[in-house]
Order: structure tokens, then sequence, then C-alpha cells
């Protein structure tokens, strides 16, 4: 077996921020292999050079040159958003062995420059995937976003406006580390129309965030119309039954004013919650619904369920809250989709809770729920319709 491969993290910029362990590393190899952009910081030492982004095709060049002393540069920091992970999967695979050399990641840079301490920061990457932005900054004081291009900087501040969030903090750093470095600080609504360079981050500090998960929302904090709506200690019971994970996908169906699909966004931040509603008037609220609360992980789906959900992704948990009458056509859909999926329902009449066994094993709860009431100078009980709440006990 040859010399050990070694994976350096080069920092901002491949000079004042990478460590020295790095810059050994690539002084002593014979070949290096980065992005072209990585590379063009280490022409003056003459070595041989691999410019490659892909990790199957780096290691399989790397195989190619066991006797040789190779170095692959990352940018930043290995350990963050980096392309490490994957090749390290690939060198895994070979039988390769290498060492890790850590850089100086981008939010550890930014914030050593405003003083700021980041062992709190919640970090998201824009790189070629898509993120729940609002739902995080909401639920995070600190929320770092690593951006991919030139207009993320903006299509971020313009989403926070959207959403009601224009007045949270936004510092912008464009190519840190680099002589034209440049730092940025404003509000998401005065940064909406910003074009940055490819090479930014952002940090976005909302010190109303969401210190602790709600459950349970009381209902007068959604704005109601005509739609019906699940009420809060129903709907605190029925979303706790489903065990919604952070990265779930979640079906509502029978969405109407939203409430449940609210209170399933909220606990899956990194997840997408599908709120399936057949009246459009139902569907226009509940979107506002969604705004107000910052749920930019629910995604409205106009039409009856009986038709749409094959559109969907497979759901890990699933609230049927209406379902035309056609409950066992929707099961049925919902379980060839994902056999394991949790499903919970609610019924007010005895003919749903009968409609329900095509659920198969089932796990039934009636609730009935009652709220005080001024009646002159004294307090009374006023009683809400008993609900059944019903829950698949999976296979």
């Amino acid at each position: 077996m040859g010399s050990r491969v070694i994976i350096a993290g080069t920092g901002m910029e491949q000079s004042m921020s990478m460590t020295v362990g790095a810059k050994n590393a690539a002084e002593n190899a014979d070949i290096l292999i980065g992005a072209k952009r990585i590379l063009e910081g280490f022409g003056h030492l003459n070595k041989v050079l691999f410019s490659s982004y892909d990790s199957r095709e780096i290691a399989e060049f790397i195989a190619e040159n066991r006797n040789k002393k190779i170095t692959v540069l990352m940018s930043g920091d290995c350990g963050f958003f980096s392309g490490t992970k994957k090749l390290s999967h690939e060198l895994d695979r070979l039988g390769i062995e290498y060492e890790i050399i850590p850089g100086i990641a981008s939010p550890v840079y930014l914030c050593s420059k405003l003083g700021i301490s980041w062992e709190r920061i919640r970090f998201v990457s824009l790189h070629g995937s898509r993120a729940n932005i609002v739902r995080e900054v909401c639920a995070n004081e600190y929320v770092f976003v690593l951006v991919g291009n030139e207009n993320d900087c903006g299509d971020v501040c313009r989403k926070l406006t959207d959403f009601g969030r224009c007045g949270v903090k936004v510092i912008i750093g464009e190519r840190l580390g680099y002589p034209d470095e440049k730092i940025s600080e404003g509000t998401a609504e005065e940064f909406s129309d910003i074009i940055t360079s490819k090479l930014s981050s952002m940090l976005i500090i909302n010190p109303e965030y969401e210190k602790y998960l709600r459950s349970g929302i009381p209902d007068d904090e959604f704005i109601r119309g005509k739609a019906p709506m699940t009420k809060a200690e129903i709907r605190c019971s029925a979303v706790s039954k489903l065990c919604i994970g952070e990265e779930d996908i979640c079906w509502d169906i029978g969405s109407g004013t939203g409430s449940v699909a609210v209170e399933m966004a909220l606990r899956c931040p990194q997840g997408t919650v599908y709120a399936v509603e057949r009246e459009i008037e139902a569907v226009q609220l509940s979107e506002k619904n969604f705004r107000k609360f910052g749920c930019d992980n629910i995604m409205s789906v106009f039409g009856r369920a009986e038709e749409c959900l094959d559109e969907l992704p497979a759901p890990d948990c699933v609230f049927i809250g209406g379902s035309g009458g056609h409950l066992a056509d929707i099961v049925k859909n919902i379980l060839e989709k994902n056999p394991y999926a949790r499903i919970v329902m609610t019924a007010v009449t005895l003919e749903t809770l009968h409609e329900s066994e095509c659920l198969g094993e089932r796990e039934i709860v009636q609730l009935t729920a009652a709220h005080t009431v001024r009646a002159g100078y004294h307090t009374m009980l006023r009683g809400e319709n008993p609900v059944f709440i019903i829950r698949r006990i999976g296979e």
C-alpha cells in the first residue's frame, strides 16, 4: 500500500486562514487535487494538479496513483458541508487509507470577525439543496446560511419578508478572507433585492425566536373563516400520537384552516407537510396561517385526496381530518406508498368511527373537552363535541 492520502481543509482563501498542518500537506504532496478555484491558489508550488469536483472520479484517480503522495484540498473545513463526506465513502469503498486535516469554516471565521460565539448556531446549506429557511429562523436565535449563487441572499431575505419576518437582522459576508472581503449588516427587508458574490454566507439573528415547541396552540391565534378546524385539545393529542421526526414527510388530509398542518410543521423543520384540501377558500385561508406561523415547510395541495395523493412523496406520518367519504381509498393509497406510515384520524360520528376499520388494528380514544365561560358573577363549563382519536397500530 502506498502513502496515505491527506484531505485538507484550506480555510477561507488558502492563505491566512489555512492551518500549518494543511499547508505542510500541500507542500509535501506530489499531487494536489481540488476544485479549479482552490487549485489556483497553489500553482506556485509547482505540483501536479488534478481538478475535479466528482468524488468518484477523484477516488479512482487516487487509486491509479497509489504510489504518490496525494493531498485533496477542500475549501473551508472538511466537516462543514464539505465534499469530504462523499469522498471518504468512495475511498473506503476502494480500501484507500486517508487522513483528514481540518480547516477554518466560514461560520467560525465570520463569527470571529463579529465577536459572536457560534456554539448555538443552526447551520443551513443552500448548495444544491432546498431548505425551510423561514422555519429555521423562527425556531433558532442564530441561523448561518451557506449560499450557492448570487441570488440566494436576496431570495432568502425576500422569503423571510413574505412570511412576515422582515425585521430580523441579517449579516452577509462576501468573499470572506480575500482582499476584497465585504461584510454588510441590515434587515431581511433591506436586503430583499441584494445581489452578492457566489462566495457568500449569511448570519440571521432573530431575538424573538420560538424558545419552546408549541403544542395545542390556542384556537383564537389562527385566522378563522368558514373552514372547519380541529380544536386545540384534540389537535394536541392527535399530533402527539404521530411521533413526528424532524425530517419527516407528513400529510394533512382535509386541512381546513391548516391548524394541524401548522403543528405538524413545527415538529419537522427539515421535513415537509403536504396540506391537502378540496375547498379553494380553505386553501387560501390555510396559507395565511402558514405564513403567520412561519411555516415555509408546508406545501398546499388543492384537490380531492383520492385523486391527488398519487403525486405526493411517500409519507412518514398522516393525519386524516376529513376524507369526503373516501376513507378506504385514502388509507389504501397511504399504505401502498408506505406500509409503515403512522396514521391518526379523528371522527365525530359513529359512522366515521365504523369506517375507520379500514385502518386495521386501531387504538381508539374518545376525548371531551370543556372550557370555562363567565355567566354573570359565576363561572361555568361549556363542553365541546366529543371526538374520537383513532391511531393505526402499525405492522
